[in-house]
C-alpha cells in the first residue's frame, strides 16, 4: 500500500495511504502524553457525535501510531477569526478544547461540506456541555 508523505516534523510524521487514511505517529518531547491526549479526545468526539473531526480507525500504542479518517485538506485561506469560532463552537457543543487553536488545524472536506477541525494532540476534554434545559 502507497503512503503518501504529508508532514514530517519534529512532533509528528503524517501519511495518506493508498485509502485515503490518515497515519500518524507522534514523536519528540511528551509523545507518548500528547499520543493518549489525541486517541482520548478522537474517542470523546466520535462518542458525543462530533461530525467534523477524524473518526480513529486504528490504535497502536507501543508505536505511538494511530490511523484516522481524513477531514479534506489544509484549510489556508481560512481567518483566525473563522477558525476561533470553529474551535470555539467545538467547546460549546461538544466539550473539547483545543489547546493549539490555530487556523492550521482546520481543513475543509469537499466530502463532508465542511469545514474539520484536526490535531487533538494538545488538547482538554471538558464534561459535556448541555444542550439547553430538558423536559420534565
Amino acid at each position: 500500500m502507497a503512503i503518501e508523505p504529508l508532514k514530517d516534523g519534529i512532533r509528528s510524521n503524517v501519511r495518506i495511504d493508498f485509502y485515503g487514511n490518515v497515519h500518524k505517529k507522534l514523536r519528540g518531547t511528551d509523545a507518548d502524553k500528547r499520543y493518549a491526549t489525541e486517541v482520548a479526545a478522537l474517542k470523546v468526539l466520535e462518542e458525543r457525535g462530533c461530525p467534523y473531526v477524524p473518526k480513529l480507525l486504528e490504535e497502536h500504542p507501543e508505536e505511538l501510531y494511530f490511523v484516522s479518517t481524513n477531514c479534506g485538506k489544509p484549510a489556508d485561506q481560512i481567518s483566525k477569526e473563522r477558525a476561533d469560532q470553529l474551535f470555539a463552537k467545538l467547546e460549546r457543543e461538544y466539550g473539547v478544547r483545543h489547546l493549539d487553536a490555530e487556523p492550521r488545524n482546520i481543513t475543509y472536506s469537499a466530502k463532508l461540506s465542511c469545514f474539520c477541525v484536526i490535531d487533538f494532540e494538545l488538547s482538554e476534554i471538558l464534561p459535556m456541555p448541555e444542550m439547553g434545559e430538558t423536559l420534565s
